[in-house]
This record gives C-alpha cells, sequence and structure tokens, in this order.
C-alpha cells in the first residue's frame, strides 16, 4: 500500500466525518476502514489536529516549519562558534 500525505485541511475534514460516524454509533475500526487510514494514524490526527479548525492547523504547520529553520539555524552558528575556539586554543 502506498503512502499517501494529507493536508491539514484534508486531515480536519477526516476528522470531522470521523466525528460523525463515532456519533452514529460504529467503531473505531470501521470508521478507519472507511476513510482509509490506519487507527494509529487517526488516534495520532486526532491528538496532533483534533478540536483545531484549519486556520489553525495552517498556523500550526507554519510555527513548526519555522522553529525546524530557526533550530537549525542555532546549530550552524554554535558548531561554528566551537570551531572558532578550537583554532583560537591552537593559536597559543
Amino acid at each position: 500500500m502506498s503512502r499517501k500525505r494529507y493536508t491539514p485541511e484534508q486531515i480536519i475534514g477526516k476528522l470531522r466525518e470521523a466525528e460523525v460516524a463515532l456519533a452514529q454509533g460504529e467503531t473505531v475500526g470501521q470508521v478507519c476502514r472507511t476513510l482509509g487510514i490506519a487507527e494509529q494514524t487517526f488516534y495520532r490526527w486526532r491528538r496532533e489536529y483534533g478540536g483545531l479548525k484549519v486556520e489553525q492547523a495552517k498556523r500550526l504547520k507554519a510555527l513548526e516549519q519555522e522553529n525546524t529553520r530557526l533550530r537549525r539555524a542555532v546549530s550552524d552558528l554554535t558548531l561554528d562558534k566551537l570551531i572558532l575556539q578550537e583554532a583560537v586554543r591552537g593559536n597559543f
């Protein structure tokens, strides 16, 4: 089975569908089969996106990407600092 990536909008839509089906008495397994996802995926999505609106989910993803970019920048600068410190110690 190939892996499919869903956008936050699609995930929130599928979670809303799942909520309706669960309220009608279906089991989580039946709902997941209908949506074409694994139960583990359903629970992960519900933990991450449960209760969010589409705009909030977009903002969350944007902040996560910005956080990743900033962490990478900090680690690069820390590495540069350590290299310069080693160079200074070697000259004296």
